[in-house]
């Protein structure tokens, strides 16, 4: 449980936890979001740009490994299965 989790129950210290109703605890399950939305730091437009290169560098990377394994895995199975080495 998250700080925020556990000090929006506002419950005193050294006492049991009480037991709360459904309602009670949709209640408390929606506060707990709003503080947490409450965190959330937009990005500038240079960090966004940033990351968004970031993020299409990465997946330009990870599409050329995906096509080479690709390529060496069919040439590994057409000379296995056939149509690899002719024969005379």
């Amino acid at each position: 449980m998250t700080e925020t989790a556990a000090g929006s129950s506002r419950r005193p210290s050294g006492k049991s936890p009480e037991k709360r109703g459904f309602f009670g605890k949709i209640i408390l399950f929606i506060r707990q979001v709003i503080a947490e939305l409450k965190k959330v730091v937009t990005p500038t437009r240079k960090e966004l740009l940033n990351y968004t290169l970031v993020v299409i560098g990465f997946v330009i990377i990870m599409m050329l490994i995906v096509t080479v394994l690709d390529l060496v895995f069919g040439q590994g199975a057409m000379f296995i299965f056939g149509g690899g080495a002719p024969e005379q």
